[in-house]
């Protein structure tokens, strides 16, 4: 068996921080690309939270105009007497 010399830890540590330099590296991409992730997923929750919104008011206006027009009491109004139900 080869002995352990100076120059053979000295090259095995030089790989070893080679090794840890290239990880710290990808791993600084994987945190901007995480990052990149969130700020789109924050812009599509913001968007869902408008859609939202906007279906709220339309669907406000939807029961004004049915208010309105008398629909709701015309439906109402057509419905048969149930006695099952």
């Amino acid at each position: 068996m080869t002995g352990v010399t100076n120059d053979l830890m000295y090259g095995l540590l030089k790989r070893m921080q080679h090794d840890m330099s290239g990880l710290r590296l990808d791993l600084s991409e994987v945190k901007k690309e995480l990052n990149v992730i969130r700020g789109h997923m924050v812009g599509i929750q913001a968007d869902i939270h408008n859609i939202y919104g906007i279906l709220g008011r339309h669907d406000e206006r939807l029961d004004r105009i049915e208010w309105r027009l008398e629909l709701r009491e015309l439906a109402e109004a057509q419905k048969g007497f149930d006695p099952k139900s």
